[in-house]
């Protein structure tokens, strides 16, 4: 991938299927809980909320946005633009905060969703001119193994988005994804009260 791709000082790496059921769940339990129907998110917003949430400040900054899905989740839910190969594939858009561009990446046969995000973890970590790292990886079926690549990262800021506060101590920061997902679907903050 490093080879293929000039790596931005921002980097964020998504797991499609975890970015599914995330907002799969938050949608079917919030429209349930608020008795209306929730909007689809528009990416664009969602990535901003996830910058603002990973301490991005408004700038000419370069965000490189890395998923990694399968035949599964090939297709992101609730969301517009979806289609992760069709309409997702080497496509920007930018604001106050900078150019955001996202690339695809599904594995071959012979490799995991699982497998591929690891390596792609790698990676990043390894690359040059690499200062921060967003990670949002599918705890809940490798959280394990995320850890033990990210525990021997140097030089690299990294913010992980999950959905439960990490069991063991780790040595980067972490962020709640419900609250952008929510912010992006259009639940409001006196809703919850």
């Amino acid at each position: 991938m490093e080879e293929e791709i000039k790596m931005a000082e921002t980097v964020m790496l998504i797991d499609a299927s975890f970015l599914n059921f995330v907002t799969e769940d938050i949608k079917k339990n919030f429209e349930r809980m608020l008795n209306r129907e929730l909007q689809e998110m528009d990416l664009s917003h969602l990535f901003t909320y996830l910058a603002l949430d990973a301490g991005i400040v408004e700038g000419k900054n370069e965000i490189q946005i890395f998923f990694i899905y399968d035949k599964n989740s090939a297709q992101l839910l609730h969301a517009q633009p979806s289609d992760l190969e069709q309409e997702l594939n080497s496509v920007a858009f930018s604001n106050e905060f900078g150019e955001f561009c996202f690339n695809t990446f599904q594995p071959e046969d012979m490799a995991s969703r699982e497998d591929l995000f690891l390596e792609s973890m790698k990676v990043v970590a390894d690359a040059k001119g690499v200062k921060r790292m967003i990670v949002l990886s599918f705890n809940e079926e490798y959280g394990d193994k995320v850890n033990d690549i990210l525990k021997d990262v140097k030089e690299r800021e990294i913010i992980q988005f999950r959905m439960n506060e990490p069991e063991d101590d780790i040595n980067y920061r972490w962020e709640m994804l419900a609250y952008p997902v929510m912010q992006a679907l259009g639940i409001r903050g006196d809703e919850l009260q």
